[in-house]
Parts: structure tokens; C-alpha cells; sequence
């Protein structure tokens, strides 16, 4: 990253909430940095996050674009325990791995590791989760801490680590199986006139898997 998009990334609050339209925080001040796209597309900041990042890239103040959401209280997420019935989506969704549970048990928030960025709220089948104001009167980056974006920023990079390793351990378990199935694919083929043909088909299948689970090893 250039030394502007890693001072503009610095300004953003750290929810990871997608309205600005990009993947994530980092992604935004990037092409804040190198496409001049508008700095009002960040509702979490609002309008001092704009007139910060205005001061950063030269770029004139403008209101916050309400296409992207309105600027408001720091929200944290909380699970009607009762209704919870423990699907894992929103712990899939959560970028700061703030939501604690495993399938079919109950969810619950870490409510200093929350965001708010609200990713939680559409994946939910049975709407038992509601974001809670506890900012008080405080809106944008009024309701935020240099800290707190700090904290949201590490627990966001951990869990993009996390990942990344755990795709990787995957594609190794599926390389795994895969290779285990091709040196024994004689013995899993019936033995009959269409007995060559079938393995031909198995083989090629089988590499395509093998393939594909070191292709993404490799990411």
C-alpha cells in the first residue's frame, strides 16, 4: 500500500461494514488513494470521518452519500439466546470474530469486540439478533476511539489470517484423500468390460481434484 492509503486506512473507523461499497477498510482507502474515489461513502465515520479524510487527500468536504447509510450511534450486536439455533452464519459473517458458538449451540456477542458493522443482521434465518445503541448522543467517529479502531483492525487482519490458513489446511486434507483414492483406484473399480473405461473416468476426476486442492494451497 502506498503511504497515503495506509494514512487514509488509519482515519477509517476499522468496522469492516462493506457500505462504502469495497471488501473492507483497507480496500476502500486504496482506491481512495489511487482512483480518487468519494471520501463521503463511509457511514460509520460520518461527517468528521469525512472532513478527516478531505484534510488527508485534498479532496473537498461533501456530505456523507445517504446511498451508503446514514451516520448514527456505535451499535453492538445482541443474540435473542432463546431464538438462537445456532446455524454459525453470523459467526461466518462476523469480520472481527466477535460471535462465540458452534452449530447447534446457542451464540452468543463479545460486545467490546463488535463493530456493529451490521453483517450479522441479514444472514440470520431467524431474525433473533438486534444492534444495540451504546454510543449515547455520540454519531460517527464521535462514537469511536482511536483505540477501539485498533482493535477492530487486529482482530480483522487475525481472522483474514486465520482463514487463509484454514483454507490452506483443507486444500491439504482434500490433496490428502485425493491422492489416497488415485493409488487405490484400481481396487475401487469393478472388474468388468467397462472396467478400463471407468477407472480412465475416476482417474481424470480424481486429478482435476488434485489439482485443484494444490491450486488453492498456493493462493
Amino acid at each position: 500500500m502506498s503511504t497515503l492509503a495506509n494514512r487514509i486506512l488509519d482515519a477509517l473507523p476499522q468496522t469492516q461494514c462493506t457500505r462504502c461499497g469495497y471488501p473492507d477498510c483497507k480496500a476502500y482507502a486504496q482506491a481512495i488513494a489511487s482512483d480518487q474515489v468519494p471520501i463521503n461513502q463511509c457511514p460509520p465515520g460520518g461527517a468528521e470521518g469525512v472532513a478527516i479524510l478531505a484534510e488527508l487527500t485534498g479532496q473537498p468536504v461533501v456530505p456523507l452519500n445517504v446511498e451508503h447509510g446514514q451516520e448514527g450511534p456505535m451499535t453492538v450486536a445482541v443474540i435473542d439466546e432463546a431464538w438462537c439455533i445456532g446455524c454459525t452464519l453470523c459467526i461466518k459473517a462476523c469480520p472481527t470474530d466477535a460471535i462465540l458458538g458452534s452449530h447447534k449451540v446457542m451464540h452468543t456477542v463479545i460486545e467490546s469486540a463488535c463493530t456493529g458493522c451490521d453483517l450479522c443482521l441479514p444472514v440470520c434465518p431467524v431474525d433473533c439478533i438486534e444492534m444495540v445503541p451504546v454510543s449515547g448522543n455520540k454519531t460517527g467517529w464521535n462514537a469511536w476511539s482511536t483505540e477501539l479502531a485498533a482493535q477492530a483492525r487486529q482482530r480483522y487482519e487475525s481472522r483474514q489470517i486465520r482463514l487463509v490458513h484454514e483454507e490452506r489446511e483443507h486444500a491439504r486434507r482434500l490433496e490428502a484423500k485425493a491422492a489416497m483414492k488415485l493409488a487405490d483406484l484400481e481396487t475401487h473399480t469393478y472388474a468388468n468390460e467397462n472396467a478400463e473405461t471407468e477407472m480412465a473416468r475416476k482417474r481424470a476426476i480424481i486429478e482435476a481434484a488434485l489439482a485443484k486442492a494444490k491450486a488453492r494451497q498456493v493462493k
